[in-house]
């Protein structure tokens, strides 16, 4: 699962790295949670160019009758993606990019939890497997909203949690965003672990335990 992450690099190196014009609107974030708008990257449809796009964390499918649904829908396990009917169709026209620095996830320690932040060796920014939909609220006002695709862990986060975010390979962000329906088959080769020694995990401060705090001491030690 995940249900928290950072994402607080400079503008410049993220428009670097994603190959996406010059951006100035990314405010850094250190405790990103559900409901939140969050960063994301698409093909946009007619010139095929990569977009910096918001959308809010916690898929709605466009036939839900209502945006309840949505705080069940913040992740998709990759290994049913492509079947289950809330995320079938955005798997296979509209994928995408969710930006981030680092995940959290929580360990039980007796009575209580730790979190420990899990980002890259290298520090770099990185992207998340992501799906996106558009729905249509009763106010017939557009709502597009995504999900974090999720696999098993890992041996450095399975214990701390058994699952964890699909980190992709740089090299396969063009093979993820383009939904060519003869892609489809090349997909799970790609959506697996990190490699273990690609990234690290430390225990930080429990202000992250609150998703109104947003602060640089998130990824403090207590």
């Amino acid at each position: 699962m995940c249900g928290r992450y950072a994402q607080f690099h400079a503008d410049s190196e993220i428009a670097n790295l994603f190959q996406i014009e010059e951006i100035t609107e990314l405010k850094p974030r250190y405790n990103i949670a559900p409901t939140q708008q969050v960063a994301t990257i698409s093909l946009e449809r007619e010139s095929g160019d990569r977009q910096l796009k918001f959308r809010q964390w916690g898929l709605i499918p466009s036939w839900a009758k209502d945006a309840t649904i949505s705080a069940k829908l913040i992740n998709a396990r990759a290994e049913t993606v492509a079947e289950k009917p809330s995320f079938r169709t955005a798997f296979r026209r509209r994928r995408c990019l969710i930006i981030a620095d680092g995940f959290y996830e929580w360990q039980k320690v007796g009575q209580t939890k730790q979190p420990f932040y899990i980002h890259l060796k290298n520090e770099r920014t990185f992207a998340f497997a992501g799906l996106w939909e558009a729905w249509k609220n009763p106010q017939n006002e557009m709502l597009e909203t995504c999900t974090i695709l999720t696999t098993t862990a890992n041996e450095v986060v399975a214990p701390i949690h058994e699952r964890m975010p699909v980190i992709l390979a740089q090299e396969n962000y063009d093979l993820w965003l383009d939904c060519q329906e003869d892609n489809l088959e090349k997909l799970p080769e790609i959506l697996r672990p990190v490699p273990d020694g690609e990234i690290t995990a430390k225990p930080v401060s429990t202000r992250v335990n609150n998703a109104k705090y947003d602060r640089p001491d998130c990824l403090e030690k207590n």
